[in-house]
């Protein structure tokens, strides 16, 4: 036997023959990095923990989820349609993920399969990187998804002012409710003209659709003349990292973040969550730029 220190801070007596099991689940899962990068990284780190990526169709979501308990499953991400239909499957969830409606992350806890959402988080964290969020009024586009973590870490960040950009104004003022009503936290809606103007006051721009998913040369509806050298622009796409929004802000100054570092940065929480320990960045960028041969 030997002693495994969980993510908890609790020691545990593990047989050395057992490994740590984590899991994908999405519906379909094929192309999806993620298990690769945290392989490579539980290699780096010498950790005999295996990660697997599950093809689930959606009706069989609350099958898989009881499995994943029955075997005592360490945890592991939830990937498309199921990031909004884990969370009540599973024994509680976090803040964000709780706010948002959205659960990109499990964890085991006290006996219990936790669901947490990092993608906002790890955005966030990224912006921390260049400036301090607080005070900062902040432009959003888009109002599902990634949009909706963001804007709840956003606001928890006390950000001065935020205003949603978004085309469809359902979604949207959803996401208003949500802030005003749990969060106590105000937010102004815009719809999305083409193309759209930042306000002069705006200090952070964010990107969080899917424009430029896969296609470098997509162009961002912005009126180019309101991008402002001092301003942060960040783009949530992954693939490709350098989307038009991203060249065409840093022809103009501006300092951006690309969406694989978000990415980035996101797997590095996950595993610091799963085993408390801080993997290489280094590694995880090296693992996806070469499973998505960037």
């Amino acid at each position: 036997m030997r002693r495994l220190k969980l993510h908890s801070g609790v020691d545990a007596a593990v047989s050395t023959s057992l490994q740590p099991i984590l899991a994908l689940l999405g519906y379909p899962v094929a192309g999806n990095p993620t298990q690769y990068m945290i392989e490579k990284a539980f290699s780096q780190r010498e950790l005999d923990w295996r990660y697997l990526s599950l093809e689930v169709a959606p009706e069989s979501l609350p099958d898989a989820v009881r499995g994943m308990k029955a075997m005592g499953f360490c945890g592991g991400n939830c990937a498309e349609p199921h990031k909004s239909a884990i969370g009540p499957l599973l024994d509680r969830v976090g803040q964000v993920a709780e706010l948002s409606g959205l659960v990109n992350c499990l964890h085991s806890s006290d006996g219990q399969l936790v669901g947490e959402n990092t993608e906002g988080r790890a955005l966030v964290e990224a912006i921390r990187l260049r400036l301090d969020p607080e005070g900062k009024h902040v432009v959003l586009f888009g109002a599902r998804d990634l949009a909706r973590a963001a804007a709840v870490e956003l606001a928890l960040a006390r950000v001065a002012g935020l205003t949603i950009v978004d085309r469809e104004e359902g979604p949207a003022r959803d996401l208003v409710g949500l802030l005003a009503e749990k969060l106590q936290f105000a937010v102004a809606v815009v719809p999305w003209e083409q193309p759209f103007a930042l306000p002069l006051e705006t200090e952070v721009v964010i990107n969080a659709t899917d424009i430029g998913s896969g296609d470098m040369n997509a162009e961002f509806p912005l009126e180019l003349e309101s991008l402002k050298p001092e301003m942060l622009v960040v783009d949530g796409v992954i693939s490709p990292p350098e989307t038009w929004l991203i060249r065409e802000a840093e022809q103009r100054g501006c300092a951006a973040i690309d969406g694989l570092e978000i990415f980035i940065t996101q797997m590095a929480i996950n595993v610091k969550l799963w085993t408390g320990l801080d993997p290489d960045t280094s590694v995880l960028r090296e693992a996806v730029e070469e499973y998505l041969e960037l």
